[in-house]
């Protein structure tokens, strides 16, 4: 039975995506900044305002705000490059996603508020770092 299609419509998404298995994606500093490069590269071209993201070893984070119903084209574009990238650096074939992008329509302002603070404090509750200002790969940087 096919999946049903995605409702695109206006508005601010919340997005995860995680590595299959639950691998790691992102191994090295350079494999985040590819992933950071080709969201803002495609984030442009599709008229996408990216608010928030986390990129965390095995999965990422993005609280996205479109316009037009391309929230799908944009994500397979994304997702579907840095794989290739992935796949060839690492010398791998396969899938690297863990099937479709999860996405929530964000419905309320309270909602939207929350959820930036629970996108940046992703690291923390990992118990990977003490403070948000020791974890590089997330849009935190960009609010200092």
């Amino acid at each position: 039975m096919p999946r049903k299609p995605r409702i695109e419509i206006a508005g601010f998404y919340h997005i995860i995506n995680r590595g299959v298995e639950q691998r790691v994606v992102f191994k090295e500093f350079d494999d985040y900044e590819y992933f950071e490069e080709l969201m803002c590269l495609y984030a442009k071209s599709f008229g996408i305002t990216i608010h928030n993201y986390c990129l965390m070893s095995n999965h990422y984070h993005l609280l996205l705000e479109i316009k037009s119903p391309n929230l799908s084209k944009f994500m397979r574009q994304l997702n579907m490059n840095y794989s290739i990238y992935f796949n060839k650096k690492y010398k791998r074939v396969g899938h690297l996603w863990q099937g479709r992008f999860k996405s929530w329509y964000v419905t309320d302002e309270a909602y939207l508020y929350t959820l930036m603070c629970y996108i940046e404090q992703n690291p923390i509750k990992a118990n990977m770092i003490k403070s948000i200002e020791e974890y590089p790969y997330s849009s935190y940087h960009y609010f200092l």
